[in-house]
């Protein structure tokens, strides 16, 4: 709950200090009015408001924000994974021909994060990097995992629809696709417990251990590798808005 209320005070800071920067050049501006909007995307669920500042060019900004629990199991190893999605954005929306628009902009935070926990039975087996382990009946493994990404983050987005349009129209249907740029996601794991052979004998502390650590370590370097593309992050979103 405390991330959510984060995102909705970064939220409305955007919208009352980017906002303040134009107000001149809107105050000039017989058009001028304010939109506001609901969507969901790729980013969770959205709220965003915009002003124009000239005939073509928006300013909007706003917060996302979702949440998603699910458990899955991989080489042996039970995960409850959690991802909460919370996000600010701005940006600077030019409209070049009828409702069509060119945004560049930021995610000027970034609290996306993805956190598990981990387990393993005590008497079954599981793998790291390769090898195999039998968990401890007495003390079975334990651990944590957590993905985060970078907290600011440039992107391009195109889209259709106007939160203010000039026609005098009160209601938008808006739609938007591109990316974020947010480099590669870094993952850390964790566990504790004990690892023993698969005889079940010859356990060792997994927090300790030298070569467990080391094939952790590992894992943890081959899950960093196999989300390396997802440095750019897809952005799609579908809402609609209105202004006065």
């Amino acid at each position: 709950m405390k991330k959510l209320r984060l995102v909705e005070v970064l939220s409305i800071l955007a919208i009352t200090l980017v906002f303040p920067l134009v107000s001149s050049a809107q105050g000039q501006n017989k058009e001028a009015k304010v939109g506001f909007g609901v969507k969901i995307s790729s980013l969770g669920v959205g709220i965003e408001a915009a002003i124009p500042v000239l005939h073509k060019v928006n300013v909007r900004a706003g917060g996302n924000f979702i949440s998603y629990g699910h458990t899955f199991n991989k080489d042996g190893v039970t995960y409850k994974g959690s991802l909460n999605w919370r996000s600010g954005e701005a940006s600077l929306d030019w409209f070049p021909f009828w409702g069509f628009h060119v945004s560049p902009g930021v995610l000027f935070y970034n609290g996306n994060k993805i956190t598990a926990t981990a387990s393993v039975p005590g008497g079954n087996t599981f793998t790291l990097n390769g090898t195999t382990y039998t968990s401890d009946a007495t003390n079975p493994i334990t651990g944590v995992g957590t993905v985060g990404f970078t907290k600011f983050d440039p992107k391009l987005t195109f889209g259709f629809g106007n939160l203010v349009p000039r026609s005098g129209r009160h209601w938008s249907i808006l739609g938007e696709f591109g990316i974020a740029y947010q480099g590669s996601p870094k993952a850390a794991l964790a566990f504790q417990g004990n690892a023993c052979d698969q005889s079940g004998l010859n356990c060792a502390n997994a927090a300790s251990n030298p070569a467990v650590v080391a094939n952790v370590a590992a894992e943890q370097t081959k899950l960093n590798n196999d989300m390396s593309f997802f440095k750019f992050y897809p952005i799609i979103s579908l809402g609609f808005g209105f202004n006065f």
